[in-house]
């Protein structure tokens, strides 16, 4: 028995790409690609507190998903000296959720609230008193024999990630001493970063496959590390002994994944911008109506590469597709109804 379990442990995909993950993530500033006025700002933050030996300011960072906030926090971490005690906004989910985690901090500890504009409402108004003034206020018992309790909190840094930042109240936001906004990485930054897990995999990569599987990363290292390990996969397959044009290019088409990084999503939601709605404007709730998908699903995973690209434009009235979309769709203008 002890053995199948061990066998299926080994088997698990999911666990063994979260592994990979972890071994890939960077551990100093040096490792750490892009971002470079996020990296500046931050060192001077760091330096700061350090000198002044007190806890760092709340940070926010936001952007979208996949392009490295969780990594930054780590790092501040470990630049600072301290622990990470790590929780997302759907995870708090009563007030006495959030109380037990902050009465646990140390001096100095950071508490990393991934998701941070998920967390309810009711949260925050426990959140806010904490950040201020490092008080923790509890109401204790019901009715006229209610009361409140206030406890004295340790200095801590609270880092919020969050992929929406429009979501967040504008109490909470206001709390923040620092607002760090990261944005799509540079396809040469990509391509370092692909350089550099691959020899972190022991994989050999040449520079065609790099630029290949980098340009259909979709400008965001966590894309570029699932494609690298999947062309390391078809590789190993065929018996080959590095990663070339082939294997990306193939790795590519059995992912659906087309030179720009779009995927079938992708195409779809153009598609139907294109061919049933004559090009746009269209606005969001019938798009996501036609495509079956949620507006936030839409807003946060779909739009927002395709709008870096160029395809894609927010208008007051709708979602319009431009140009160079119909270009690599290959559809005429001319003939674009169905």
């Amino acid at each position: 028995m002890k053995n199948s379990i061990k066998q299926e442990k080994e088997a698990d995909p999911i666990k063994e790409d979260l592994s990979v993950d972890q071994t890939l993530r960077p551990t100093n500033w040096d490792e750490y690609v892009g971002q470079e006025k996020i990296k500046n700002n931050l060192r001077v933050l760091i330096e700061a507190a350090k000198k002044r030996k007190e806890a760092a300011d709340h940070m926010l960072f936001s952007g979208p998903a996949g392009l490295g906030k969780t990594t930054l926090a780590y790092l501040v971490a470990r630049e600072l000296g301290v622990q990470v005690r790590t929780t997302s906004g759907p995870a708090l989910e009563k007030a006495g959720d959030l109380a037990a985690i902050l009465t646990n901090l140390e001096e100095g500890n950071i508490l990393f609230i991934d998701e941070a504009h998920r967390v309810n409402p009711l949260i925050e108004e426990v959140l806010y008193p904490a950040m201020e003034s490092r008080k923790l206020h509890l109401v204790v018992g019901k009715g006229p024999s209610a009361r409140t309790l206030t406890l004295d909190l340790p200095a801590f840094t609270l880092i919020a990630a969050t992929t929406r930042e429009n979501l967040l109240s504008q109490p909470l936001r206001s709390r923040f001493g620092a607002t760090l906004r990261l944005t799509y990485y540079d396809i040469q930054d990509i391509e370092k970063i692909i350089a550099r897990s691959a020899k972190i995999l022991g994989a050999e990569i040449n520079s065609d496959a790099v630029r290949i599987l980098a340009k259909a990363a979709r400008r965001t290292p966590r894309v570029a590390n699932r494609l690298l390990r999947r062309a390391r996969d078809y590789s190993e397959v065929e018996s080959k002994s590095a990663i070339d044009e082939h294997a990306a290019k193939k790795t590519l088409e059995m992912l659906e994944i087309d030179s720009l990084g779009l995927e079938p999503h992708d195409r779809r939601l153009l598609e139907i911008i294109i061919k049933k709605f004559n090009g746009g404007p269209v606005g969001i709730n019938t798009l996501s109506a036609a495509l079956s998908e949620e507006k936030g699903v839409i807003e946060d995973i779909f739009e927002p590469y395709l709008m870096v690209l160029g395809f894609l434009q927010r208008s007051p009235s709708g979602r319009i597709a431009l140009p160079p979309a119909y270009e690599h769709l290959n559809i005429s203008r001319e003939n674009r109804l169905l």
